[in-house]
């Protein structure tokens, strides 16, 4: 589903922690406002006052602060308010939103979890958000090198980095599947190469979806 206004283009970006995918949505929304365009570059969780409250809750503490059901009920009122408040207003106004993770995420990081979760995921993302990105854009990586640079960068909201690199390798294989699931809008970027030459390949794929 795509509640979108005339001219509105909804963009996310996936990936492992790590992947470099917050540097490319910030590197793709700078190109796009020098490009003319009107751009909204949000977060999740996150991206409206309400989810960054939440955001606060779900990204410290200790690992076994919440279950992975209770993640999931946490991030989907997040998204909920997020979605309400941000993203549906922006792109009925005919903005183009890119958002840093989106329901993709709850699907791997809650729904490889737990036996049937992601089932639940996809029910409750049906009932209380019955939205998807135009185009999802997959910043790829190895595993271990991403928990490399997740963790060496710090800033405090690193608790699910602390999951270890065998969630990390879990996520990555998950966020693969996913790709090929949803083949018509997602599309796999290597990540690995330097920041510049992803951008062009992220700025590539964009413009073959605005075209």
């Amino acid at each position: 589903m795509s509640d979108r206004g005339a001219g509105g283009l909804f963009i996310s970006f996936e990936g492992i922690d790590g992947s470099g995918k917050s540097t490319q949505a910030r590197l793709l929304h700078e190109h796009l406002i020098a490009e003319g365009h009107d751009v909204l570059l949000t977060r999740e969780p996150g991206g409206s006052p309400g989810a960054e409250e939440i955001r606060a809750l779900l990204l410290s503490g200790g690992v076994d602060r919440w279950s992975p059901e209770t993640e999931m009920l946490l991030f989907t009122a997040a998204r909920r308010d997020h979605l309400e408040r941000t993203i549906r207003p922006a792109l009925a106004g005919g903005q183009i939103v890119i958002c840093d993770r989106f329901a993709d995420s709850t699907r791997m990081y809650q729904g490889l979890r737990g036996v049937d979760l992601r089932g639940r995921v996809e029910a409750l993302h049906d009932l209380m958000i019955g939205q998807e990105p135009d185009v999802t854009l997959l910043i790829d990586m190895d595993a271990a090198e991403g928990l490399s640079r997740a963790t060496a960068r710090g800033g405090g909201e690193d608790r699910f980095e602390a999951f270890g690199a065998e969630l990390q390798a879990a996520m990555r294989q998950g966020f693969l599947a996913l790709a090929k699931e949803f083949a018509r809008r997602f599309r796999v970027i290597d990540g690995a190469r330097p920041a510049d030459v992803v951008a062009r390949d992220v700025r590539a794929a964009v413009v073959e979806r605005m075209g």
